[in-house]
């Protein structure tokens, strides 16, 4: 059987861009809210290049997909907006899976500050995920290698008086957590903030022992 997304990319270009085959035409941005075709084949993209989950590609510009522009967007260098202008839809058909440092091995969780994107990657040195994420304000995410050591579905912070849910301890009191403000740029007080749609992605994949690196 062919799969879906063979089917399905070939077209992509002419698609997503609103191109007719073999004609220049104006490029359509596509904007959070919006549904069709043209935004269904933009999803395909991002499933192939790891931005979204298969699951996910359903035409609707909903706020997972929206993340996952924004991850995209972080990791190849444009502004993390959300939206999917005509400069990030050009540079999405000729995108490509993201790779994982190589100083690493085996599977692991790595965090690029500068991209503001976590990479869930394979025993097999493969990104499974990219899921965008927003650091600490001001560069308070402390930077190294770490390891997942605690893990709570429902965890309290103290210092900050508030619930983090499906927290990953990977440093003293810093975590992946779910949040419900994810923006493009580093927000928050130094946890590593996810999105409440790819929370139990992060939370499910960070198990207790896992290497996590972070690093600019």
């Amino acid at each position: 059987m062919i799969p879906r997304r063979a089917l399905l990319l070939p077209a992509a270009i002419a698609a997503a861009l609103a191109l007719p085959t073999g004609a220049a035409a104006a490029v359509k941005p596509l904007s959070p809210g919006a549904h069709g075709d043209a935004v269904a084949v933009m999803q395909t993209y991002l499933a192939d290049q790891t931005f979204l989950p298969w699951t996910s590609v359903n035409g609707r510009y909903d706020y997972r997909t929206s993340q996952a522009v924004m991850a995209f967007q972080g990791w190849n260098g444009l502004t993390r907006t959300g939206t999917a202008d005509v400069k990030t839809l050009k540079r999405l058909a000729r995108g490509k899976r993201p790779r994982p440092w190589r100083k690493y091995h085996g599977r692991r969780i790595e965090v690029h500050i500068r991209q503001q994107v976590a990479l869930l990657i394979s025993s097999r040195s493969k990104v499974i995920r990219a899921i965008h994420i927003s650091s600490g304000a001001g560069g308070k995410t402390p930077l190294g290698d770490f390891k997942i050591y605690r893990k709570e579905r429902m965890s309290w912070s103290v210092p900050f008086n508030t619930w983090l849910p499906l927290a990953s301890y990977f440093r003293g009191g810093f975590a992946f957590h779910e949040y419900p403000d994810v923006p493009g740029f580093a927000a928050s007080h130094g946890c590593v903030r996810v999105s409440a749609p790819e929370a139990p992605t992060m939370y499910a994949y960070a198990k207790v022992g896992t290497p996590a690196h972070v690093h600019p």
